[in-house]
């Protein structure tokens, strides 16, 4: 994979995230802002852009999401298969939530 081509993907992995984010505001604020983990005055903004906004921002190389963690134990728990695979996923969104939410600085 040349990089036009990683650019091109990360631009699309953008377009999609900024729009589920979209979708997922205007359905339910405060299930999105957790589950995007990010503020509410984050959210607020996101809510507000229009379609050329979302797509200028888009179009930048910059991947806007990101892995919401970087600890060994989540990443285990979220990753288990073991028969009964809810309880450790519960357990990483327990240690999620207790993170902060991402801020505009």
């Amino acid at each position: 994979m040349d990089t036009s081509e990683i650019l091109k993907e990360i631009k699309e992995i953008n377009l999609t995230y900024l729009m589920l984010a979209q979708h997922m505001i205007r359905e339910d604020k405060a299930a999105a802002v957790y589950r995007l983990g990010i503020s509410e005055q984050l959210a607020e903004i996101l809510d507000s852009l229009t379609a050329g906004q979302v797509l200028k921002m888009a179009g930048t190389n910059v991947l806007l999401c990101r892995l919401r963690f970087d600890d060994r134990l989540i990443m285990g728990l979220l990753t288990s298969h073991g028969k009964d695979s809810a309880m450790p996923q519960s357990h990483a969104a327990i240690l999620l939530t207790g993170q902060p939410a991402e801020a505009l600085a």
